[in-house]
């Protein structure tokens, strides 16, 4: 009897309390949280197609109006903003070029994408590079000045020790 006692705590702690301690459940929704019915299976194919087609129109570049539509002027807007526009599109453009360059010499094949990304870390190289030179001249700067300083404030200080 007390075996069969034993057995049914130690099966009863394995299957609740343990899988408390390793898997805590969530806390409970506070009282005033009201629950959301289920969703009927037409209204989870409709959410459920919506938010492939967000996804999908995701992986586009330029996405569109149908997902940003503050971000697109309307036909009808004054010549400033279609000025802006335009500073813009080179901006984006120069970038664009290289990403396009990478697409076409992906299609061409091995012979063709080597060079293109021989290109792309030869351009990537020289921005580091230029990069680590403007830090390590603004840094030699910033040292000549921490000296600069240390000197001037080193002189006034043996300066009035001497007329002591």
């Amino acid at each position: 009897m007390k075996l069969r006692v034993v057995a049914r705590k130690l099966y009863d702690y394995v299957r609740y309390d343990l899988k408390e301690i390793a898997f805590p459940s969530s806390l409970p929704d506070p009282p005033h949280a009201r629950k959301r019915r289920k969703l009927s299976w037409k209204e989870r194919y409709y959410v459920l197609r919506e938010a492939s087609r967000l996804y999908a129109a995701s992986w586009v570049r330029d996405i569109g109006p149908e997902l940003r539509p503050n971000a697109y002027k309307k036909k009808g807007d004054d010549g400033e903003s279609k000025a802006g526009d335009g500073g813009g599109a080179t901006a984006a453009g120069s970038e664009t070029s290289a990403l396009e360059d990478l697409a076409v010499a992906a299609r061409g094949g091995m012979e063709t994408l080597r060079p293109a990304m021989q290109r792309l870390y030869m351009t990537r190289a020289a921005a580091y590079r230029d990069a680590l030179k403007s830090f390590i001249q603004g840094y030699q700067e910033g040292v000549q000045q921490v000296r600069e300083k240390k000197v001037e404030s080193d002189q006034p200080i043996k300066s009035t020790g001497s007329s002591t």
